[in-house]
This record gives structure tokens, C-alpha cells and sequence, in this order.
């Protein structure tokens, strides 16, 4: 795979498993070093270890995107090792807790919308700053098809995604003539531990999802990180304020 990447450096939230685990290893294949950020850290270190198995270099930082704090010496982290920031993948994110909407309890809608929105925003106040001075870089934030359409039974989590959409578009327009470029992606049902709990593994559970996709299956992570690096890169020069649907016709319908 050409090393497109090569001498730039990405940061992944929510890098230890999933979507964020794929879009990390994609970076990498490409010549990227990364940085990957998650408030757990899995036992394995799967995502780095996989990364360095390959010949490439990345280190993790325990980051709990809800927190001031933690997103500063997160950024930090990343400069002490690199020196530079060119990529962010703003993905870290929660399901919640599922309830209607007068059922959902309020620590519910504050958490969901802590990690989900304040996170996203919290990342891209800290990382902004410093694609700006270096004149050039990308950022894409994880939405999801709930922030394009209505889902009952997850107001907190449904609301949050649509604010992503917004705030992408918001940040785009902000800086589409300083060299800045902020898209965001759009998953459908993939195959991640968060799917995993929605369904409970139950196989029948599992088939009426997939039956809301149009493609009739769910989609695998590296099928959103490919639309993540393909926005990071050159060949989305002119593609800015996008919020890309990757949800196998789900939007379409």
C-alpha cells in the first residue's frame, strides 16, 4: 500500500476497539504515526501492538474525551512525541442508556452528550489551534446515521450525533480558507462491541438489523476507516463540511 501518509501523524479517539481500531490501523498502513486515544485501555493493546507488529509507530494515551483535562495532555502527549498533528479522528463515542424520551433520565442525556458532542467539540478546540499554525490539516468527527435520521428510544444519543453534524459543519465553514478541512462520517450498523450490546449477540436480534440495511448485512470497520483516511487525504481536497453517510443505503431509503 503506497505510504501516502508517510512523516504525518493522525490522532484516533476511541482507538482501542472498533471503528476506531480500524481507522488507526488504516493510518498506519498508509505511513502514519499514531495516536491512539481511549478511556479504556484494552489488556492486549491490540490496536498498538498491531501497528508496531507491522512496522509502524503509534503510542496510546488514556483520554476520557469529556474531560478538559484529559483532551490537554492528550494533545500534549502527541506534540512531546511527534512534534505535529495532520489528522484527527474525532470518534470516541457511548451508546447510553435505551429509553424513551420522557423515560430518559437526565444523567443519561448528560453523559451521552458529554462524551458524544462536548468530547467532539473539546477535541477539535485543542486541535484546531495547531493545524491553523501549521496551515494545513483534517479532522473527521464519527456521527452516525442517527444524525441524519430519527431512532425512538435513544433520544440522548440520537440528539448528540445530530448536534455533530452541525457543529462538523459549523467548524468547516470556519475555516475552509485557512487550510483546515472537517468532514465528518455517518456509520450504519457495523459490527462493533457497541452493536454487540445493542443486540446482546442475540442472532435474531443481530438479523433484524441487518435488515435495515438496503445491502442486507452489517458493515465492518474498516469499511467506515476507508472513508475516514480517503477524507484525510489529498483526494478529498475539495471536500469540505460533508457529512458522509457509510451505512449501506440505510439514508437512501
Amino acid at each position: 500500500m503506497e505510504k501516502i501518509f508517510e512523516n504525518k501523524v493522525a490522532l484516533v479517539t476511541g482507538g482501542s476497539f472498533g471503528i476506531g481500531q480500524a481507522a488507526a490501523l488504516a493510518f498506519a498502513r498508509r505511513g502514519a504515526k499514531v495516536v491512539i486515544a481511549d478511556w479504556v485501555e484494552d489488556n492486549q493493546q491490540s490496536t498498538l501492538m498491531q501497528i508496531r507488529a507491522a512496522g509502524g509507530e503509534a503510542l496510546f494515551v488514556k483520554c476520557d474525551v469529556s474531560k478538559a483535562a484529559d483532551i490537554t495532555t492528550m494533545i500534549d502527549t502527541a506534540f512531546s512525541a511527534y512534534g505535529r498533528l495532520d489528522f484527527a479522528f474525532n470518534n470516541a463515542g457511548i451508546e447510553g442508556v435505551s429509553a424513551i424520551t420522557q423515560e430518559c433520565t437526565q444523567d443519561n442525556w448528560e453523559k451521552t452528550l458529554a462524551v458524544n458532542l462536548t468530547g467532539i467539540w473539546l477535541c477539535m478546540k485543542h486541535e484546531l489551534p495547531h493545524m491553523l499554525r501549521q496551515g494545513k490539516g483534517a479532522i473527521v468527527n464519527c456521527a452516525s446515521v442517527a444524525g441524519l435520521i430519527g431512532f425512538p428510544g435513544l433520544p440522548a444519543y440520537v440528539a448528540s450525533k445530530h448536534a455533530v453534524v452541525g457543529l462538523t459543519k459549523t467548524a468547516a465553514l470556519e475555516n475552509a480558507r485557512l487550510g483546515v478541512r472537517i468532514n465528518a462520517v455517518c456509520p450504519g450498523v457495523i459490527r462493533t462491541p457497541m452493536v454487540d450490546r445493542l443486540t446482546g449477540k442475540d442472532k435474531a436480534a443481530e438479523q433484524q438489523f441487518a435488515n435495515m440495511e438496503p445491502v442486507g448485512r452489517f458493515g465492518e470497520p474498516a469499511e467506515v476507516a476507508e472513508a475516514v483516511v480517503w477524507l484525510c487525504s489529498d483526494a478529498a481536497s475539495f471536500v469540505t463540511g460533508h457529512a458522509m453517510p457509510v451505512d449501506g443505503g440505510w439514508t437512501a431509503s
